[in-house]
């Protein structure tokens, strides 16, 4: 895996970690047409209300949408169409066993350009979280954010 300074972030879900908690992450890489990835140069991606799936033994982006490339015509392909994902045949069955459990879900984090010009995305294993937990987070980061204030006014 690439460090963070060598690949080129097109676009983050910020919103994950705030409804999931993320037990594990893997790489993947993305089926794409050559217009999409064109798009994708532009930073033309949405990826906040996705999610993967794994069907027929094949891992599947569902609802990301990826802008026309502008200078595409007829090679532009439907925006919000299921891309495939390429993983590891291992990787997709440890994944299967682990979605029959109840609560599990992949939810991509991070779609990005890696050192080679490939389009790669990061996906993570998640556990929803209840509201109780998503209050504890806020009051922990809110802490936290109190803490380092009172630092900054002493060490002034």
């Amino acid at each position: 895996m690439p460090s963070k300074r060598d690949r080129k972030t097109i676009a983050k879900n910020r919103s994950a970690h705030h409804e999931y908690f993320i037990e594990e992450t893997f790489e993947c890489g993305v089926v794409l047409t050559g217009t999409e990835v064109k798009s994708l140069r532009e930073r033309a991606c949405q990826i906040t209300d996705t999610f993967a799936l794994i069907r027929d033994g094949e891992c599947w982006l569902v609802g990301v949408h990826i802008h026309p490339y502008s200078h595409g015509s007829i090679f532009n392909r439907d925006p919000d169409r299921r891309r495939k994902l390429l993983l590891h045949r291992r990787q997709i069955d440890y994944l299967d066993g682990k979605l029959r459990n109840r609560g599990y879900a992949l939810v991509p984090l991070e779609l990005y350009f890696d050192t080679n010009g490939r389009v790669k995305l990061t996906l993570g294993l998640g556990r929803g979280k209840k509201l109780y937990d998503k209050r504890e987070d806020m009051a922990r980061r809110d802490m936290d954010r109190e803490i380092a204030r009172a630092l900054k006014e002493r060490s002034r």
